[in-house]
């Protein structure tokens, strides 16, 4: 697969949210009227995406019951009776996934009005026969209320080295991405982070990354979703 553009995705929704307070589940909070997953939903849809596998935990049954009137994309829910973090998450969800190599997003980013274009560049720049993961990345010194040392330093070749403490890094994983689905294989039950698969597929030399120079911004947090507000036709 060279640029063949994903038509499954996931969704990571099964967050607790506790840095916004009270108030809806974090994928329910709203943005200029829309509910952040409706957002990265809608998004997906427009790079092409035909169905989206959403994973729920915290106050399920309230996304779920949002999400039961879409239509396009596709939803199909993963609930987790326990909390499996972003990397036991898709584990989980595999069987719904399908075989090929899928788009996936988290539940909090909102987007500038050409983030399904950097989907679709994600996707033209996914290479199977080299890569196991493609990483959107955003600039750290360009991050809106981020103050963290990065996560990724990016070779000419495109290739990823996740930042090790205490040295800082350039870039941030935005929450966007295309995985293989061979990057599960042999993957241990029950909670872990996909921080553990980029470990893999670095050492394989098979991590790479691509860079998002637009308007983007994680909303996990009450100032990042109130500068969200005010993002100019945020998607």
């Amino acid at each position: 697969m060279t640029g063949t553009r994903p038509h499954t995705a996931m969704v990571l929704a099964a967050g607790l949210g506790s840095r916004l307070g009270d108030g809806p589940p974090k994928p329910l909070r709203r943005v200029s009227g829309r509910a952040l997953i409706d957002r990265a939903l809608d998004m997906l849809g427009e790079a092409g995406v035909e169905r989206a596998v959403v994973n729920t935990h915290h106050r399920a049954a309230e996304v779920e019951a949002h999400l039961a009137g879409r239509t396009r994309p596709q939803i199909l829910i993963s609930r987790e009776a326990e909390r499996l973090e972003t990397g036991g998450g898709v584990a989980h969800a595999l069987a719904l996934l399908g075989g090929e190599p899928f788009f996936v997003l988290n539940a909090d980013l909102v987007w500038g009005p050409d983030g399904a274009d950097w989907l679709r560049r994600l996707a033209a720049g996914f290479d199977a026969r080299r890569m196991d993961a493609l990483l959107l990345l955003y600039p750290t010194a360009r991050a809106v209320h981020h103050d963290g040392p990065g996560d990724f330093h990016l070779a000419s070749d495109g290739r990823l080295c996740r930042r090790r403490d205490p040295e800082p890094a350039p870039f941030l994983f935005t929450g966007a991405q295309i995985l293989a689905p061979r990057l599960f294989d042999d993957a241990p039950q029950g909670a872990w982070r996909l921080t553990r698969a980029y470990d893999r597929a670095e050492t394989g030399g098979r991590l790479f990354g691509l860079v998002c120079e637009g308007e983007w911004l994680d909303a996990g947090t009450p100032e990042r979703l109130a500068h969200a507000e005010a993002m100019p036709a945020s998607a």
